[in-house]
């Protein structure tokens, strides 16, 4: 059965599961899908889209209509029968307008205000030419009082809105912007805020309360959707304001299936508002540890292909979101997850969720890549970094990346080259990814691209998720964790993990102390003639964990 992941006026986005040879005895590979979709009670008159993939976008629908939508797949055997017709309303195109909702005289003034611009605007332009003088004292002003105003001029002329799937446009930083109310007003729509109804408080923010409630659509306020409001709290300061309405500019200019979308703003009446659609089941972090072990590993792979996909979208818009993790991300009743939590200057509770305070604000250290923590250097492949957090988070159902380690412990074992071990019953394939993306290089990262089209891949081959990754990375402070340090020499350090065969070889090659284990590399072991990957890896881990024990028993305080 088909799943909508974006709905639009004119434009659905439908996704479906493709089919799984666990289920199926007698699978063929699927060599493509028929979309077919028709205005409810009028399938005689059904359109069709075929496609290879498992999502398919279908446009030039009619606005505010019911349409059916069913998938069939063909495979070597030929068609099959469509699946069960999944219906939905497409949206309507808001028109907000806080005091006047008619549109007539809207347009009717809008032209008339147009020619008296337009006979001002030749008037003065024909005065500017006339007086010589004019360039002489542009030229006395500051850059900002004429080069600035050119360039915002440029800015307004760029399009907010681009097709899904491709996009040539950048983030505008609102902070960029001397009056911060400008920017709201570029890429925030104004809502009245007669169209909004507040049913119950379900949050709250540093600014104030987080509500749900309905969202009226226009011209005849009828119709209602459900709608997330954020609050700002009565008698907060203009920074505070200010700061609150910076995370609409830029959700503002974000338009996708995976990122959360901006309804609109409230800024003519109190209490100022955040308006965005509502997310049902809430932030990703709790909802998993609700139902834990409730999903299929598929299910699961989908939730990160759906912020894969959202965090591809926004590093294509030039856009370093620095904060990815479970809790910042929110999931809907058909568990499409989306990016979400874009207040760029909130604080973070170091007591909470573990920020290290560095000069210029703090950072969620258990999510950050070493470099924006060393650093401050924040880029999509730090971004990256963190999505392979979140991957963890997922896979474990929720549990807190490196349990109650301390900032401090955390920082300096990843340092030493520790990455969290793999969960219960993770995919070895969705491991390796999370592998990837912890590189301590950020140019050895994968990009949300690459990461996307890995995801896909095992979407589509499902009998990849089967194998489980069985080389376990042991957490060196597990009080079950064998002590390392107490081991006096190569040979007993081999024998203790199984791998004495390769005694000989270290030997040879003069490794000869536990002082050199720690310091081995993997070219290093495929020097040493040991090529299987398994071996490496196992070697490799025991490694990590004596590096760590090592940093544990010295006396800089950093590991307890």
């Amino acid at each position: 059965m088909g799943k909508m992941i974006s709905v639009k006026s004119s434009e659905v986005v439908l996704s479906w599961e493709a089919p799984s040879p666990m289920t199926n005895e007698a699978f063929d590979e699927v060599e493509t899908y028929e979309v077919r979709y028709f205005v409810r009670n009028d399938d005689g008159n059904a359109s069709t889209k075929q496609t290879k993939d498992t999502t398919a976008t279908l446009t030039d629908l009619k606005q505010r209509t019911e349409y059916g939508f069913q998938v069939r797949a063909k495979t070597s055997r030929g068609w099959g029968d469509f699946g069960p017709i999944v219906f939905q309303t497409t949206r309507q195109v808001l028109h907000y307008v806080g005091e006047d909702d008619n549109i007539q005289v809207r347009i009717i003034a809008g032209a008339t205000v147009a020619v008296v611009v337009l006979l001002v605007i030749i008037i003065i332009m024909t005065v500017l030419f006339l007086r010589s003088r004019g360039s002489d004292e542009c030229n006395k002003k500051q850059p900002s009082d004429c080069d600035t105003l050119e360039y915002r001029n440029r800015e307004v002329t760029t399009p907010l809105v681009t097709q899904f799937g491709g996009s040539s446009r950048t983030y505008i930083d609102p902070h960029t912007y001397e009056d911060p109310n400008q920017a709201v007003r570029e890429f925030a729509r104004e809502i009245d805020a007669g169209y909004i109804t507040i049913e119950a408080i379900i949050g709250g923010g540093e600014f104030g309360d987080v509500c749900r409630g309905k969202l009226k659509l226009p011209p005849d306020g009828r119709s209602e959707i459900d709608v997330a409001i954020k609050t700002l709290k009565p008698g907060s300061s203009d920074k505070a304001r200010n700061d609150f309405l910076t995370e609409a500019s830029i959700m503002g200019q974000f338009e996708h299936p995976n990122v959360i979308f901006l309804q609109g703003v409230v800024t003519k009446s109190n209490p100022v508002m955040i308006i965005t659609e509502y997310m049902e089941n809430g932030s990703l972090d709790t909802f998993l540890r609700a139902n834990d072990g409730k999903f299929q590993v598929l299910q699961l792979v989908g939730m990160l292909r759906g912020i894969a996909s959202g965090m591809q979208y926004l590093s294509e818009m030039n856009y370093v979101h620095r904060d990815l993790a479970a809790r910042n991300v929110l999931v809907n009743s058909t568990l499409v997850c989306k990016i979400a939590d874009f207040g760029l200057s909130r604080e973070i509770e170091s007591t909470t969720e573990g920020a290290y305070t560095t000069r210029g604000g703090k950072i969620p250290v258990r999510w950050t890549a070493p470099e924006a923590i060393a650093f401050r250097k924040f880029t999509s492949a730090s971004d990256v970094w963190s999505f392979g957090i979140v991957c963890w988070e997922v896979m474990s159902y929720g549990e807190r990346p490196y349990w109650n380690w301390s900032n401090q412990d955390v920082i300096k074992s990843i340092e030493k080259g520790y990455r969290l071990p793999e969960p219960m019953d993770c995919p070895e394939a969705i491991y390796q990814l999370m592998l990837d993306s912890w590189q301590k290089e950020r140019t050895h990262r994968p990009s949300f691209a690459s990461i996307v089209n890995t995801l896909d891949k095992l979407i589509r081959c499902p009998d990849t998720l089967r194998k489980i990754s069985q080389n376990r990375t042991m957490n060196p402070l597990a009080p079950d964790a064998p002590d390392l340090t107490t081991l006096s020499s190569v040979d007993e350090w081999l024998t203790s993990i199984k791998m004495a065969r390769y005694s000989e070889n270290f030997a040879q090659a003069e490794i000869t102390t536990m002082d050199d284990v720690c310091r081995l590399t993997v070219k290093e072991l495929t020097a040493l003639g040991i090529t299987l990957v398994g071996h490496q890896k196992k070697i490799m881990n025991s490694v990590q964990v004596l590096r760590a024990q090592i940093s544990a028993n010295l006396s800089e305080g950093f590991l307890v």
